[in-house]
């Protein structure tokens, strides 16, 4: 199957990913529901989130020019100093925007 990624092929392919985006995200809902939260489901929910967060930077620190580099240290470090996301996440786009427009 093959849509035109031009004029009403690109609209379609977004309303597509939407629409899966909103059944994953309701679904889920839907399926937790029926799960009583017990301490070791507590847990599991707070360390999947912490191994979703590492899946996304790892690749990143690895595989990243020296702009995400620096912006992943810049976010760190920011983070541990102030311990709020914003600015942490601002201090990481900042610090890639400067070293790439360098």
């Amino acid at each position: 199957m093959s849509i035109e990624t031009s004029g009403l092929g690109a609209l379609i392919i977004v309303l597509a990913m939407a629409l899966v985006t909103l059944a994953t995200r309701w679904g889920g809902i839907y399926v937790m529901s029926f799960v009583p939260i017990s301490y070791r489901v507590k847990q599991f929910i707070q360390a999947m989130s912490g191994s979703v967060l590492v899946a996304i930077i790892v690749p990143m620190a690895v595989n990243g020019d020296s702009g995400a580099r620096l912006a992943l240290l810049a976010t760190a470090v920011t983070m541990l100093l102030l311990k709020k996301p914003l600015p942490a996440i601002t201090a990481g786009i900042a610090v890639a925007a400067l070293v790439r427009q360098l």
